[in-house]
């Protein structure tokens, strides 16, 4: 796994959402686990690939509607849900503070302060992230970035403003 350090920190799924999502995940479904026979796997709990016949699982989550809970926007319609895996058991997290999962394209979508979408930027390697990010704060209306994965649109991480 490729990362890169910036002045922007990668925000994993809190751990205390992960226990959450491991009892019923944002669809209300139950988790399944998972022996991952060939890892890979993007872990969004700690921001690391999966190693091979590591115990994960696949559960919904909706990020921008967690945020919004936390800071009292309403994304109206851009409010979704999507696949994430999770460890299937408490992990300690990130091991530092370096952009993870930049080794491959990827888009940074960005939501204002109220979870409205204003846009979004295909990214193309590590050394692209900083300036992406660093553009993306730049306008003031920009309050938090999804990292999301090109070919599925999934939820990587996200990136807050001053944090």
């Amino acid at each position: 796994m490729t990362t890169h350090t910036t002045a922007h920190t990668a925000r994993p799924v809190p751990a205390e959402v992960c226990q959450e999502l491991r009892t019923a995940d944002d669809a209300g479904r139950p988790m399944t686990v998972v022996q991952d026979a060939e890892g890979g796997s993007p872990l969004r709990c700690c921001l690391r690939h999966s190693t091979p016949g590591e115990l994960i699982a696949l559960v919904s989550y909706a990020p921008l509607h967690r945020w919004a809970a936390e800071t009292g926007a309403d994304p109206g319609a851009y409010d979704e849900q999507g696949p994430v895996f999770v460890h299937a058991d408490a992990c300690p997290g990130p091991a530092g503070d370096s952009l993870p999962f930049t080794d491959e394209r990827r888009v940074l979508r960005r939501y204002s302060a109220g979870g409205r979408i204003l846009g979004g930027r295909l990214v193309a390697g590590p050394d692209a992230f900083a300036s992406a990010l660093t553009e993306a704060f730049a306008d003031p209306e920009v309050a938090v970035v999804h990292v999301r994965a090109v070919e599925y649109g999934c939820f990587l991480y996200e990136v807050r403003r001053g944090r």
